[in-house]
């Protein structure tokens, strides 16, 4: 990614690194690293999202936009990780777990856990509906960027749909284990 800043932007990242800083630790609460990454690692994609929210701002309170961007970009590459790892689990799981038992509790999670989300989106107002349906789509592996393009929403958006639709199937009675599930 190519990125050029005026002299102006140049100064407001300057002058707002120490708010890389707080979010490291408002959102890492303590932690040394997550995943393959350390917090230097995390500090310096941080710097990336206060980079593009001095290169996008349009006036308000510069530090609340920031803080959103810099934490979105630390976990695009945190989910960006997970995805890797994950495939990378399945994949070596595929190698020693025999395929007929496999299939079966996949696809009994799959029915179960598709249930349960059909039921949930019936009774869900529209805006938890597409947190559900990106849900979905994240669990075949999208992004938020790529769900976003998807949706006609932007990534952050997508976002706050997922946070909202979690929320919501979290105070369902019996959904608290399908999104237990869901995130294994």
């Amino acid at each position: 990614m190519n990125m050029k800043l005026t002299k102006e932007q140049q100064a407001k990242v300057e002058e707002n690194l120490g708010l890389v800083y707080k979010v490291l630790g408002d959102k890492l609460k303590g932690q040394t690293s997550v995943g393959s990454y350390t917090r230097e690692d995390l500090f310096q994609v941080g710097c990336i999202g206060l980079c593009k929210a001095a290169a996008t701002d349009k006036g308000g309170t510069f530090s609340t936009y920031a803080y959103r961007l810099i934490w979105h970009e630390i976990c695009d590459v945190l989910v960006e990780a997970n995805k890797q790892k994950n495939t990378e689990v399945i994949e070596d799981c595929e190698q020693n777990i025999p395929e007929p038992d496999d299939g079966e509790r996949k696809a009994e999670i799959n029915f179960d856990l598709v249930r349960e989300l059909m039921s949930a989106k019936a009774k869900a107002p529209p805006h938890i509906v597409k947190g559900i349906d990106a849900m979905v789509l994240m669990a075949k592996g999208y992004t938020c960027r790529e769900i976003g393009k998807r949706m006609g929403a932007s990534d952050n958006l997508v976002s706050a749909y997922v946070s909202k639709a979690r929320k919501f199937l979290k105070s369902r009675p019996g959904s608290a284990q399908m999104m237990e599930i869901y995130a294994a």
